[in-house]
């Protein structure tokens, strides 16, 4: 089956979510629950006093917690520029990680995400390959670290599930038409989440879920939690791959 990751917090609030995970404790539970439903990787974000954050030590807590509870899960961090505008300052701040995730997501529509990206695979992090614009695509296909990534991230986060999943095939047709061969996970943003995946899934992709990319079920009503949404996305890869 293609690969199911799990993207457990992120940006979403809890006027969105009641159940988001911040502390280390709820994080290391919903990460649990979502392994024990057929999530394979997990994507988490670091919270600090309740904000998302890239300090060392709440980054650091987090690993550990989850790890104590998931061992062998690999766990994907973020360095979303949302966190730290300032590239220099936002490499400053993952240079001070003591420990380090698996992977990071990177979005290469980042101003200094390559240089971040050397740093973190000079450390031995993979690196999952953020693409939520065509524009990303055609830059990373450029790029100096296109054959040293992990996977791409096809990520559209049109509201609108037509035009997501337009913009996934533009995004894939410049991968297609580059040769690039890695493996791809799909997703969107809300409702428009389970149309990416959905069709994704249908040409062989791995897919994203999670309260980060959507709060939402495939019929509309609300999550009650991570382990629900894996549940929904392993019917659907199961059904639709």
């Amino acid at each position: 089956m293609p690969l199911l990751e799990v993207a457990l917090n992120g940006h979403r609030t809890a006027a969105e979510h009641p159940a988001v995970p911040r502390t280390p404790e709820e994080i290391a539970r919903e990460a649990r629950a979502s392994v024990d439903a057929g999530g394979q990787v997990l994507h988490i974000h670091a919270y600090d006093d309740g904000q998302e954050t890239l300090k060392a030590a709440p980054c650091a807590a987090m690993l550990r917690a989850v790890r104590a509870t998931s061992p062998r899960v690999p766990i994907s961090g973020t360095t979303a520029a949302y966190l730290e505008p300032d590239p220099e300052q936002r490499l400053a701040a993952i240079a001070e990680w003591t420990e380090l995730p698996d992977l990071v997501t990177a979005n290469q529509g980042e101003e200094g995400v390559v240089e971040l990206c050397e740093h973190l695979l000079e450390r031995g992090v993979g690196i999952e390959a953020g693409l939520l614009e065509v524009a990303d695509a055609e830059a990373f296909v450029e790029s100096r670290i296109v054959n040293r990534c992990t996977r791409v991230l096809v990520e559209p986060l049109d509201a609108d599930p037509e035009r997501a999943v337009a913009h996934a095939t533009e995004i894939e047709g410049v991968l297609s038409r580059a040769g690039i061969s890695l493996e791809q996970v799909h997703h969107g943003d809300m409702i428009a989440s389970w149309v990416v995946s959905e069709r994704g899934a249908r040409r062989g992709h791995g897919i994203r879920t999670g309260i980060e990319d959507t709060t939402l079920m495939p019929d509309g009503t609300l999550a009650p939690d991570n382990a629900t949404l894996v549940r929904a996305a392993v019917q659907l890869l199961a059904t639709r791959g």
